[in-house]
């Protein structure tokens, strides 16, 4: 049995999830009788099979035990971003069909700000606190036993697409009937990484996103213990590795940079031994970043490229990448293919857009059939796309070259910016940096860097003229940012996905509606 009634039974004091740095835990026993309770709850309310929940909190030691409630209900599960403003979470609530909301004290402004947009979700509750609008959870719950459910049907998520090109939308996944104690669908593909009962899993990012909520309750399905941070420090991570007794972690690109750009004699202040896997994904890694970190951490790093779509994956080792540096592997779920805009497959180390073959559609956008069928091959159905485009070598190993949405067109040129983007993040003043096209009468478009500089460093043309000059060693020609601006900050989700939709309308004319 893979959920928390198992090692309620079999390791009920162990901690099942710590708030890293506090004093906040919960055990197996504690996690399993709470979301008991909250099941027991919807169950009374009238929630069956099929229907819908959403939650919005920060990273809350409570939100495992509400996502278990769910899953362990049949119900359909659906993360709201955290960072959303009042009318995003709303829509999503809307959009999902969701009955019920959760939220926290701690998002109290957001969650007061949309109770009166979503009047079809009768049923919101709150922990940690007072929010109007909301009954409090535990209230609630006062007359809730803790033993299971009669029957357990496995629920799902429902994950919503970050909206980094637009409006989100949810992703639902053809459901395969099963029972809660076979565990997550995603399983065994956490075995690989010897993830156990014995794994102390450190959790940097939000939890809202898909890879930490996956990974973080495929941990807890193993009876392992799961360490989240509230919020990513560079060096506070380093220290919960050391203090906490890490054994597998999960990242994205920005932590390595700005663990990389912390002082050497802090980088090798914390032990770091017990640390035997580190993950990665959400984002290509700058290829030297990603060398400068096997070479500390020592060949722990595995890369796998996947969407929430869960549609298809592939893998890579540190091994196998030091041989092929750029890669993201082999598929590991699914079948890949590299296709051009009409569907016909590429030869090796053409670029195209990205496939994956499975025997049927696996998913489907809610809400949006023309997104859905987007998504598809035009000449077969059963492959599907996240909208990226790569290439692969004579041995099957796949190489991302960028977003397709995210490629600019310059007098007829295609330029993808990762590869801008991957040089820029190199140079020792620089913090953050993005690659977008904006108006050229004569060639459409042109390129345009904009950059987040180190603390300290002044901005001015100097610095500006300084950085091109770097790109422009590292770069085709053509491909060298004509112009260059600075910015505070770049609008970039803490899972490392940046909104360049945001980011470009600062440059193009709005359209008119």
């Amino acid at each position: 049995m893979y959920h928390p009634g198992a090692h309620a039974l079999s390791r009920p004091d162990q901690p099942a999830v710590i708030i890293a740095g506090t004093d906040q835990q919960v055990t197996h026993k504690a996690m399993d009788e709470r979301s008991n309770r909250i099941a027991q709850l919807l169950h009374a309310r009238g929630f069956r099979p099929g229907d819908h929940v959403a939650i919005l909190m920060e990273n809350n030691l409570r939100y495992f035990e509400i996502f278990w409630a769910a899953l362990r209900s049949g119900l359909i599960f659906t993360p709201i971003n955290r960072y959303f403003t009042s009318d995003e979470a709303a829509y999503v609530v809307k959009d999902s069909g969701a009955k019920a909301l959760f939220t926290s004290a701690y998002m109290r402004e957001t969650a007061e700000a949309l109770v009166d947009q979503i009047s079809d979700c009768p049923v919101r509750l709150v922990v940690d606190g007072l929010c109007s609008g909301y009954q409090e959870l535990d209230v609630a719950l006062t007359q809730c036993p803790t033993t299971p459910l009669a029957n357990e049907p496995r629920g799902q998520m429902m994950l919503y697409s970050s909206g980094t090109t637009g409006r989100p939308k949810g992703i639902l996944r053809t459901p395969v009937p099963a029972d809660i104690s076979e565990g997550l669908s995603h399983i065994e593909r956490l075995r690989d990484y010897g993830i156990d009962g014995d794994t102390i899993y450190l959790s940097p990012a939000p939890i809202y996103h898909a890879a930490p909520l996956a990974y973080s309750v495929g941990v807890l399905s193993l009876g392992g213990t799961v360490v989240m941070m509230p919020r990513f420090d560079a060096e506070l991570a380093l220290r919960h590795i050391q203090d906490y007794r890490v054994t597998h972690s999960q990242w994205v690109p920005t932590m390595f940079i700005r663990m990389l750009k912390l002082p050497n004699d802090v980088q090798t202040a914390y032990d770091l031994s017990s640390h035997q896997v580190a993950i990665h994904a959400a984002a290509p890694c700058p290829v030297e970043i990603k060398r400068q970190v096997i070479d500390w951490w020592g060949p722990i790093l595995h890369e796998y490229y996947a969407g929430s779509e869960s549609n298809g994956s592939t893998r890579i080792n540190s091994q196998e990448w030091l041989k092929r540096p750029g890669s993201v592997g082999k598929a590991s779920m699914g079948v890949l293919h590299i296709c051009d805009e009409d569907g016909n497959e590429v030869a090796p180390r053409e670029e195209g857009i990205i496939y994956f073959e499975q025997p049927d559609m696996p998913f489907h956008y809610h809400n949006d059939p023309d997104k859905t069928r987007e998504a598809q091959n035009p000449q077969h159905p059963s492959w599907s796309t996240l909208g990226d485009v790569g290439y692969v070598d004579e041995d099957g190993y796949l190489y991302l070259t960028d977003r397709k949405s995210f490629m600019i067109i310059s007098g007829g040129v295609n330029i993808y910016p990762q590869a801008i983007e991957d040089a820029l993040v190199l140079h020792p003043s620089v913090t953050d940096a993005a690659v977008i096209g904006v108006p050229n009468e004569e060639f459409g478009e042109e390129v345009k860097a904009v950059v987040q500089l180190e603390p300290g460093i002044p901005e001015s043309g100097e610095v500006a003229e300084e950085l091109i000059g770097f790109i422009r060693e590292k770069v085709a020609s053509y491909m060298v940012p004509r112009s260059l601006d600075f910015t505070d900050a770049l609008p970039r989700l803490p899972t490392g996905k940046l909104y360049k939709h945001k980011l470009r309308e600062k440059y193009w004319p709005a359209k008119p509606r």
